[in-house]
């Protein structure tokens, strides 16, 4: 363990005690064993407080579990709180870097996850230095509640063009799942604080990895992610649509706003006002294009995003 880098799992829980004892066995049974669990429950009325108080008392080295506060923050705030206080605590909980991983109470992970992603992060940063910001993140394996494989990949089975990474195309579509992702303290530093109005947590982060530093996918599933009912955003397989036998003006004219476009521009926006200055001009042209899809007309949205797409 001397020579392990040791690293913070975040864990924000939700009424999550169907799943909950699955994941922590996964994260005990890692290979990569220098890591410390920080835990913020969000306001359970289950029993996911007490599965929780159990592993903290049998692990207490290993599992350091906030106080209740009786707040919901959803899973955006409270993996937002989540960073910010380890950034601040990092030295009373054990970190000489605060390196974070992020999962989420349903999902299993492979053993040797940390193991291999610290090993990624590493190479990273023995590339370009620990000061860029650097965000490391993977494949999953999609399975049904009772563990039943249903994909081997995520990103093929949602049709997900990783290539694409590029800051232009991440502020339009995320492609980083947040429980596959590792980052670094200078990416933790330079995300907050995570406004309200992102998306995602793992979007924002991904948007200011690749506006200030650089992203690293690892072609492998390192998680078992979960598709069940109560998934906050769940998997869902990608089919391609055939074309449809009506006019293209018709289609057009008839089309109603999106409502997920007005957040992409909502969030655009945002990140332009937080780090407009810091930005090439390509990239506040690029959210400049995407803060037009939040026009709330069917044909304006339309063409600004295939704008923004082609940019």
């Amino acid at each position: 363990m001397s020579n392990q880098t040791k690293i913070a799992v975040l864990l924000s829980t939700y009424n999550g005690e169907r799943f909950l004892g699955e994941q922590l066995n996964s994260l005990m049974a890692q290979t990569y064993s220098n890591f410390i669990l920080v835990v913020r429950d969000d306001g359970s009325s289950d029993g996911t407080v007490a599965i929780l108080e159990g592993y903290a008392l049998a692990n207490p080295d290993q599992i350091h579990l906030l106080p209740r506060d009786d707040q919901n923050k959803g899973a955006n705030g409270g993996f937002a709180f989540l960073i910010d206080y380890v950034l601040k605590n990092k030295t009373a909980i054990g970190l000489e870097s605060a390196y974070m991983m992020f999962c989420d109470q349903d999902d299993t992970w492979f053993p040797d996850k940390i193991e291999k992603q610290v090993a990624a992060m590493m190479e990273a940063e023995a590339d370009s230095g620990s000061a860029q910001a650097v965000l490391v993140h993977s494949d999953l394996e999609v399975v049904s509640e009772q563990n039943t494989v249903i994909a081997r990949s995520l990103i093929s089975y949602q049709g997900l063009e990783i290539e694409r990474n590029s800051f232009e195309n991440l502020a339009i579509s995320n492609l980083v799942t947040g429980c596959t992702a590792l980052i670094n303290e200078a990416l933790a530093a330079k995300a907050l604080p995570i406004p309200a109005n992102a998306i995602m947590h793992d979007w924002w982060l991904g948007l200011a990895a690749a506006a200030f530093g650089r992203i690293v996918y690892m072609d492998m599933p390192l998680v078992h992610y979960r598709q069940h009912g109560n998934n906050t955003i769940g998997a869902k397989q990608f089919t391609r649509v055939s074309v449809v036998t009506v006019s293209l003006w018709r289609r057009i004219l008839t089309r109603k706003p999106n409502d997920h476009l007005v957040e992409v521009a909502i969030q655009a926006a945002e990140f332009r006002r937080c780090y407009g200055a810091q930005l090439s001009r390509r990239q506040r042209l690029s959210l400049r294009l995407c803060s037009g899809m939040g026009i709330k007309i069917g044909i304006v949205q339309r063409l600004m995003y295939r704008l923004a797409r082609r940019f």
